[in-house]
């Protein structure tokens, strides 16, 4: 949920004349401002942080950064699921030659507010969300993956670290509260040791340094080069966030449902990305 800031101005016609419930929801349905008052109200401040009820200043804009390889099946309903967001965005999708038909689909998707950038070889997922980054004009820049793991619904949750200027970077962990579908053991096993592994470099205290969602306002992205081309890409940026010291980089996490997919439903993430995510966690607190 998102609400613009004028929201906590005295609302023009308040509520002491609805004269019923029903004309109190009707306003909550058609005024931003309105819904955050009642909200507010009702549930007090501390309860609207943990919903992700927050307050959007005038002109914000999120820009959604969407890596995309072979996705045919759900490229269509997480755009779907992206657009339906209220929240002032653009998407940026970059497909890595995909080969299965996602390209003739993007290609119907463009849209004002949905960009697409073909890559002309398959280089992977770092190399797509660069190509992505050096396109993003919006005030916050979050990572979304293109099949249905993660809840496009919950990016309130995600950004209003950033819109209360407590955080830089936030980080969505799979691991600290919220619902998940059980899946592969060994996958949560090296997820672990690889977030430790991260953690000992970093000197952070991440319980899930291999998450899809992590947001960064614009600046953060424009002060780091990134190289990886892979699934390298998510201890790199761990690394290169961490090791900012003039001003320190303010990093939060945020829990996020997930809903894994298997190999058979597409999952792409394998043994070999498992090894090089390992060397990337020393090959980028160690050197460049």
């Amino acid at each position: 949920m998102y609400f613009p800031y004028e929201a906590d101005a005295p609302h023009p016609n308040g509520f002491a004349d609805a004269g019923s419930m029903d004309a109190v929801l009707d306003r909550m349905a058609k005024d931003p401002a309105v819904r955050l008052r009642v909200l507010r109200r009702l549930l007090g401040d501390a309860a609207c942080r943990q919903l992700g009820v927050c307050a959007v200043p005038a002109g914000f804009l999120l820009s959604v950064v969407i890596p995309v390889y072979n996705e045919r099946q759900w490229i269509r309903a997480i755009v779907e699921r992206v657009q339906a967001v209220p929240i002032p965005k653009e998407i940026i999708i970059v497909d890595d030659c995909s080969s299965d038909g996602t390209r003739e689909i993007l290609s119907e998707l463009e849209g004002d507010n949905l960009h697409v950038h073909y890559q002309q070889v398959n280089e992977g997922k770092g190399a797509a969300l660069r190509a992505g980054f050096k396109l993003a004009t919006g005030d916050v820049v979050l990572v979304q993956d293109a099949d249905l793991e993660y809840d496009p619904a919950e990016y309130p949750r995600l950004i209003q670290p950033i819109l209360d200027d407590r955080a830089d970077v936030v980080f969505g962990s799979r691991f600290i509260g919220d619902n998940h579908r059980v899946l592969y053991f060994w996958h949560y096993v090296a997820n672990k040791m690889l977030t430790t592994l991260s953690n000992m470099f970093t000197n952070l205290n991440l319980t899930d340094m291999e998450t899809c969602y992590k947001v960064f306002r614009r600046e953060v992205l424009a002060s780091i080069e990134l190289k990886s081309n892979r699934f390298g890409f998510e201890p790199e940026i761990t690394a290169k966030v961490a090791r900012r010291r003039t001003p320190a980089w303010r990093i939060y996490e945020v829990p996020i449902s997930y809903s894994g997919r298997t190999y058979e439903e597409g999952k792409k993430i394998g043994l070999r990305d498992a090894f090089n995510a390992l060397f990337c966690v020393v090959r980028y607190w160690l050197a460049d």
